[in-house]
């Protein structure tokens, strides 16, 4: 005797809640699934029905998601993407793998995009999307990235598969003309925060055993991509990865008198555990892994 599968709710059903719980608003999820506002608003309805229990709110015509919902969203969201990921496992020979690969928004245009025709053309089964994002997010955030490029400060759970593939080195840069007028040292000038890495000045006194400064000025920018240009247009000193400032050391616009110190984790691809084996996964992996080794050789040979 075998035990009785429960019941799963209406897989149209399911569709509409996750494209509500997505878009936001039925006229959005309605748009994203090429339907008008009443369908979803009646697939909705089904879904309650089916559990019984209320799953959102309603406001007049709008449509929001309960505390109850919210749980659920997740879980359906991870559930999409996961059918989407087999779906492409399973497709004929040949077909490109499509990939939606999370980059931090400094690394993803200094070091990844400019990579990306390398990647294409020497793995030619692969098909990438780059999706800039926070330093912050992790995978367990994003249902719909299949895998994240993370720096030194990700910390991954345990059902999170990491590789590292490259050194995450980082420190003090400025523009020629800033470090110039330094003078008597590093605490003469102005530090540059970014508000989404704020603790980067710390972690680079710790890990290059430099004792900490008072700086004279401090200035603030919401993200480290406006932290570094406001280093490179003069306004002071920022910490940065050099692989998020790569061009710009090469051109000359951005210096490190100071020198680089490493975060031991280095730069990882993750992945959710069970995707780790996924052809176009193990792919991505091998050609990071490969230019890693050589992107750590140029920087000893330096």
């Amino acid at each position: 005797m075998t035990d009785k599968r429960p019941t799963l709710p209406p897989l149209n059903a399911l569709r509409a809640f996750d494209a509500l719980a997505r878009c936001g608003s039925l006229r959005a999820a309605a748009s994203d699934l090429g339907v008008v506002p009443g369908a979803v608003r009646q697939q909705l309805s089904s879904l309650e029905e089916h559990f019984g229990v209320p799953l959102f709110n309603r406001d007049g015509g709008r449509v929001s998601l309960n505390d109850t919902s919210r749980r659920l969203a997740d879980a359906v969201g991870v559930a999409f993407a996961i059918i989407a990921r087999a779906a492409d496992e399973v497709s004929p020979q040949g077909q490109r793998s499509k990939l939606r690969v999370g980059v931090p928004m400094p690394m993803a245009a200094a070091w990844f995009i400019p990579r990306l025709p390398r990647i294409l053309a020497e793995v030619k089964s692969l098909e990438i999307q780059v999706v800039p994002v926070p330093v912050s997010l992790s995978l367990t955030d994003a249902a719909d990235i299949d895998a994240l490029i993370a720096g030194g400060e990700y910390r991954p759970l345990p059902d999170i598969s990491a590789t590292q593939f490259m050194n995450d080195e980082f420190g003090p840069v400025g523009s020629p003309e800033a470090i110039e007028q330094l003078g008597l040292g590093l605490d003469a000038g102005t530090a540059i925060i970014a508000r989404d890495v704020s603790y980067l000045w710390d972690d680079w006194f710790r890990e290059s055993g430099t004792t900490p400064v008072r700086f004279q000025r401090r200035t603030e920018f919401n993200d480290l991509m406006l932290a570094i240009s406001a280093a490179k247009a003069g306004l002071g000193l920022t910490i940065a990865p050099r692989a998020s400032i790569e061009a710009d050391l090469a051109a000359g616009t951005l210096i490190a008198p100071f020198g680089f110190s490493a975060r031991p984790a280095g730069y990882r691809l993750c992945c959710r555990a069970v995707d780790r084996d996924r052809k176009a996964i193990a792919a991505l992996r091998a050609w990071l892994v490969a230019e890693g080794k050589a992107a750590n050789l140029r920087v000893e040979t330096l």
